[in-house]
């Protein structure tokens, strides 16, 4: 783990299927960059060249018969090697680490939803990423089936073979969304619940005041 004294910032946003937190991440990004910090952009599943092709085998439609313990252990292989190759490093050197989804998307998809159970889960974790916690994680909100909608629609534009998650029956994407809401209400100095159902910029404005009172206290 990198030392207190050096590390940079890690933050993290979650919220279920269209909730808009890719988006607000880019723009987050943009913004810190302006003013004038070096930021390090992930997502999960993905990140580094081996994580992404572990992400194909975990969002391919095709995969039907992915067993509930095989995605997870798929989640934390390409988290594994993220965390090793990319967040651990930034931190060390100081830099702001925002990251699409990290281990509190795996306790809410696998842990919550797919019935695993929270502990299985901060066992995987404790090997996988060695303690590491986000600073801040910034849980986009929004309505289940308005958040399906979105994104479905934006699956269907681009022809995105990426949808085994969000194919998953309603009742799945319902306990995704309580799960978060729940997280929020556990850890709320960590985990900030912000409504994602209102325009862009007023998320991105919440979002933003977060963060600003994240890094003044650094």
């Amino acid at each position: 783990m990198p030392t207190k004294a050096r590390r940079g910032a890690f933050i993290t946003f979650e919220g279920p299927e269209g909730s808009g937190k890719s988006t607000q991440m880019k723009l987050l990004a943009a913004r810190l960059r302006q003013a004038g910090h070096d930021v390090l952009e992930s997502q999960e599943p993905g990140g580094t060249p081996i994580g992404q092709q572990i992400r194909r085998v975990l969002l391919d439609s095709k995969n039907r018969e992915l067993s509930p313990t095989t995605e997870l252990l798929l989640m934390f292989a390409c988290r594994a090697q993220n965390v090793d190759q990319w967040i651990l490093p930034a931190l060390s050197a100081g830099r702001i680490v925002l990251s699409d989804r990290f281990t509190d998307s795996t306790l809410v998809y696998q842990g919550a939803a797919r019935g695993l159970g929270a502990e299985l889960v901060y066992e995987v974790d404790r090997i996988a990423c060695r303690g590491l916690v986000p600073d801040q994680t910034l849980v986009i909100d929004i309505d289940t089936e308005t958040g399906l909608e979105r994104a479905r629609r934006r699956a269907d534009s681009i022809q995105d073979v990426e949808t085994r998650i969000e194919e998953q029956d309603i009742a799945f994407h319902r306990k995704v969304r309580d799960a978060y809401r729940q997280l929020a209400a556990d850890e709320p100095r960590r985990v900030k619940l912000i409504d994602g159902g209102r325009s862009t910029e007023a998320v991105a404005a919440d979002v933003w005041e977060a963060v600003e009172a994240l890094l003044a206290i650094r």
